[in-house]
């Protein structure tokens, strides 16, 4: 289910080039959007512009409840509008957990009232992401819950995890998994390679993912259950899931975009903003992604998008907690970094960020055509700007890009057929 803020859908007009890859549309439209549902597409002038179905995030954490100096519903949406979303799915880590109906009910109440985008929340896998015991999760799905996760924790018990394959039968909800191996991955900061050893950072090794993924893969199979896979960062992850999907597993995968840009060179600047959990791994972990990312076995591009307060990343990198923001830049630093260099192709990422999140969680797809609800993002692919903590929507600027010049603009986001970003420097 996913939960938006209550309010008027609106008329607009909207032309330039449509690309919409998956409906095999690549033309120069004008697109009327009348009531918040799209009445009319007619021939149009090329323009500036070019217009697709908008963003879907399937990975976001909002820190409400307990941390609203960092997140509210209303500044993470906010931030996911002047990203191009049309809807994001959000993290249970919360403080308290949303491991119970009451507090699910409470965000899908609040989101009503603040939220921008339309929102949908996981519940947590596990009370309290302890991992010891499974949330009623029956009970979480008919009180409205997107999906299952314990994000930020893995499931260790693969007893726990098997249920929970089992008890998602009964949910038809997705579960996300975490993937993890914590006895692997204690006290680690940076991926095991030459730049952690040089640095004297606690190595944190690609099988600490690799294992889990494959554990999770292997139970998904037994269970005949579909599994989605987040964060992915490791080549190794990424050969488990081409071979489960070889043999008929029914498995999504993710990837974010600092996994796809960065490697873990660099952590040498020691800048807590390149800290993150998995950790940015070697050039050929980050090859193995793209690669799986253009020809489908990953399937969605997902922010990750975790904020953190200024003084909680302003210490030494140890100290640092995981997480990097992502909602605004997404789009953005991929076109700098793979679209406009040929790595990947417009097309290709438009989907990965719409159509293939939306698929992975049994979500409507954002389309263009006449009838549909209207999700657009237009975008303007030659506007040059720099990346300033003053720019942000988001209450946290804990960002990897700070002051790289990008190149590629969301200059307007429709959301579940109302406007809900415009920026100032639209042509």
């Amino acid at each position: 289910m996913l939960v938006g803020r209550n309010g008027r859908s609106d008329s607009l007009v909207l032309e330039g080039r449509v690309l919409a890859s998956a409906q095999g549309i690549d033309e120069a439209l004008r697109i009327t959007v009348r009531d918040g549902v799209i009445s009319a597409l007619e021939p149009g002038a090329p323009g500036a512009l070019v217009i697709a179905p908008a963003f879907v995030d399937p990975h976001v954490h909002l820190r409400t409840p307990g941390r609203e100096d960092e997140e509210t519903l209303r500044s993470g949406t906010e931030a996911a509008a002047a990203g191009g979303y049309c809807a994001i799915l959000a993290m249970p880590n919360t403080e308290p957990v949303v491991d119970s109906a009451a507090v699910l009910g409470a965000l899908v109440e609040g989101a009503r009232d603040e939220a921008v985008v339309p929102i949908g929340f996981m519940a947590a896998i596990s009370k309290g992401q302890q991992g010891d015991e499974l949330t009623e999760m029956v009970e979480l799905a008919e009180a409205g819950a997107a999906a299952f996760t314990d994000d930020g924790r893995p499931v260790v018990s693969a007893g726990l995890m098997r249920r929970a394959l089992q008890y998602s039968v009964l949910t038809e909800l997705q579960l996300a998994l975490h993937c993890e191996e914590p006895s692997l991955s204690r006290g680690g900061h940076a991926h095991e390679g030459s730049v952690a050893a040089e640095l004297g950072i606690g190595p944190y090794p690609s099988s600490a993912e690799s294992v889990m993924v494959e554990r999770d893969l292997s139970l998904a199979g037994a269970e005949g259950r579909p599994v989605h896979l987040m964060h992915l960062s490791a080549r190794e992850s990424v050969a488990a899931l081409d071979h489960a999907l070889a043999n008929g597993v029914a498995a999504t995968g993710e990837v974010t975009p600092h996994h796809l840009v960065l490697t873990d060179e660099a952590v040498r600047s020691l800048d807590t903003n390149t800290k993150m959990n998995p950790p940015l791994r070697g050039e050929g972990d980050r090859d193995a992604l793209r690669d799986a990312l253009r020809r489908g076995a990953i399937t969605c591009v997902a922010t990750d998008h975790a904020p953190h307060a200024r003084q909680e990343k302003d210490v030494p990198f140890e100290e640092a907690p995981f997480g990097v923001t992502g909602l605004e830049t997404a789009f953005a630093a991929l076109h700098t970094h793979l679209v406009i260099p040929g790595v990947l192709t417009l097309e290709t990422l438009l989907e990965r960020m719409s159509a293939g999140p939306a698929r992975a969680f049994g979500l409507d797809e954002p389309r263009i055509e006449v009838g549909a609800r209207a999700n657009l993002v237009a975008l303007d692919l030659d506007a040059e700007w720099n990346v300033t903590e003053d720019g942000f929507r988001s209450l946290s600027a804990n960002s990897w890009l700070l002051g790289q010049a990008l190149r590629g603009r969301v200059v307007k986001t429709v959301a579940d057929g109302r406007l809900v970003f415009e920026s100032s420097d639209a042509p």
